[in-house]
C-alpha cells in the first residue's frame, strides 16, 4: 500500500472496546464515542457493539453520528447558530446548551426536546492550560450555581467536562466529590450526567474496579444515570502512521526526510510541543523530518538497529486521537490514505485522497 496512510488495526482497537464494554456492565454507565477526536467512521460498526453513541461539538459532527453510528446521538457546540439549530434537533437525541444564555434564546425552539447545560466545575486536571477546560475565564460551561438555579426547569441533564488526559483515579475520585459537593443539589435534580471525556480509564494499570464502583455510587445516591464520553480512551495505541523515508542527510545529526508532516497529519504533536512515539531498537539515533516547509516540521528522535535510507518504511505510535479529525493540506503535501487491519490481520484501503480533494478544499 502507498504510502503515507493512517492504518487501524482492530486487534488494538479491541482491547479499549472490551474496557469500554466492562466499565458499563459493572457501573451501568453509558459511553458516547467523542467524535471530536475521532470521527473515522469506517469502523464505527465495531465500536459500535461496544458502546452506546456519540457525542459531539458541531453540526457536522451531530449529522454524522446519527448517519454512521447506530445508539444515541448527544448534540453540544460552544455555541449554537440560529441557522443550525433546527438541524441540530432533528439529528439529535439530547441537546446540550453551554451557556444559560443560550438555553434561553432557543427555549422555545427546542422545547420537548431533551435538553442539557454544561457545567463548568472549575477543577483542573490537565497539566496542558491550551487544553485546560477549567482554566481561568474559561468559556466552557455556566460555573456558578446561582446562574444554573433559574434555568434548571428548562433542563434534565448536566455535561461536566473538566478532565484531560487525567490518568489518575483518586483525582478523578477527589474532582467527582467536590463537583457532589458543589453542584449536588441541582444535580439530584436531573436525570442524567455526563461526566465527559479525558479519563484515560483504558490505560494500563488503571483501576477499572475502582472507577465502575465510584460511578455506580455516584448514580444511584444521585438517582440519575450517568454517560462517558471517551475519545482518546476509546482509540489509544489502535493507529499507526505509516510513512516511508525519501531523503536522509547529515547536518550534526542524522536526519530522514519522511512523505508525511507533522503539521498537516499530526498536528496536536506539533501544538503540545510533543514528541511522536515509535517503536525503538538499537543505537542508531536519527531525527525524523516531515516534508513541508516548516522549519520545525519533525516527529521526534528515535533510535534505529541501522542506518536508515530512501525506502525505509517506519510507523509512528498512536496516530488516531486527533490526528484524523485535525489533518489538513499545508503545502499541499499528498494527505494520509485511511487503511483498516482486520481482526483476522488482512488489510484493505477504505479511504484515498486526490489532487481533486486537495483543490476542492480550497476556492
Amino acid at each position: 500500500m502507498q504510502t503515507p496512510y493512517y492504518l487501524i488495526d482492530k486487534s488494538r482497537l479491541l482491547p479499549n472496546m472490551e474496557k469500554i464494554a466492562f466499565l458499563r456492565e459493572r457501573s451501568g454507565a453509558k459511553a458516547l464515542l467523542a467524535l471530536k477526536c475521532f470521527a473515522t467512521w469506517s469502523v464505527f460498526d465495531m465500536m459500535s457493539d461496544y458502546m452506546d453513541g456519540t457525542t459531539s461539538s458541531s453540526l457536522f459532527e451531530v449529522k454524522l453520528g446519527r448517519e454512521k453510528f447506530p445508539g444515541e446521538t448527544h448534540a453540544y457546540s460552544v455555541a449554537w447558530a440560529p441557522g443550525e439549530i433546527d438541524e441540530v434537533l432533528a439529528s439529535s437525541d439530547k441537546v446540550i446548551f453551554n451557556t444559560a444564555q443560550q438555553l434561553r434564546r432557543f427555549e422555545k425552539v427546542s422545547r420537548g426536546h431533551t435538553r442539557g447545560l454544561r457545567v463548568n466545575p472549575g477543577v483542573s486536571t490537565s497539566d496542558f492550560d491550551l487544553a485546560d477546560p477549567a482554566r481561568p475565564f474559561s468559556r466552557l460551561g455556566e460555573h456558578a450555581p446561582e446562574d444554573i438555579e433559574p434555568v434548571a426547569e428548562l433542563i434534565n441533564g448536566f455535561m461536566f467536562h473538566n478532565n484531560c488526559e487525567n490518568a489518575d483515579f483518586g483525582r478523578f475520585d477527589a474532582m467527582l466529590g467536590m463537583i457532589e459537593q458543589r453542584f449536588g443539589h441541582l444535580i439530584r435534580r436531573m436525570d442524567w450526567i455526563s461526566l465527559g471525556g479525558g479519563i484515560h480509564f483504558t490505560g494500563e494499570d488503571y483501576p477499572l474496579d475502582r472507577l465502575a464502583e465510584r460511578l455506580k455510587r455516584f448514580a444511584g445516591e444521585n438517582e440519575v444515570q450517568v454517560y462517558l464520553e471517551p475519545g482518546e480512551a476509546a482509540i489509544t495505541k489502535s493507529t499507526t502512521l505509516e510513512v516511508s523515508v525519501l531523503d536522509t542527510l547529515y547536518n550534526g545529526k542524522n536526519l530522514a526526510i519522511v512523505d508525511s508532516s507533522i503539521e498537516a497529519h499530526m498536528l496536536d504533536l506539533l501544538i503540545y510541543r510533543e514528541s511522536a512515539k515509535m517503536q525503538e531498537a538499537g543505537d542508531q539515533a536519527w531525527m525524523i523530518c516531515g516534508k513541508s516547509c516548516l522549519a520545525g516540521d519533525i516527529f521526534g528522535e528515535f533510535r534505529f538497529p541501522k542506518a536508515l535510507k530512501p525506502g525505509d518504511r517506519l510507523s509512528i505510535q498512536d496516530a488516531a486521537g486527533y490526528t484524523m479529525v485535525k489533518k489538513n493540506w499545508f503545502n499541499g503535501v499528498q494527505m494520509p490514505s485511511i487503511a483498516i487491519r482486520e481482526l483476522d490481520g488482512s488489510e484493505r484501503l477504505v479511504k484515498s485522497f486526490t489532487y481533486d480533494d486537495f483543490a476542492a478544499a480550497l476556492s
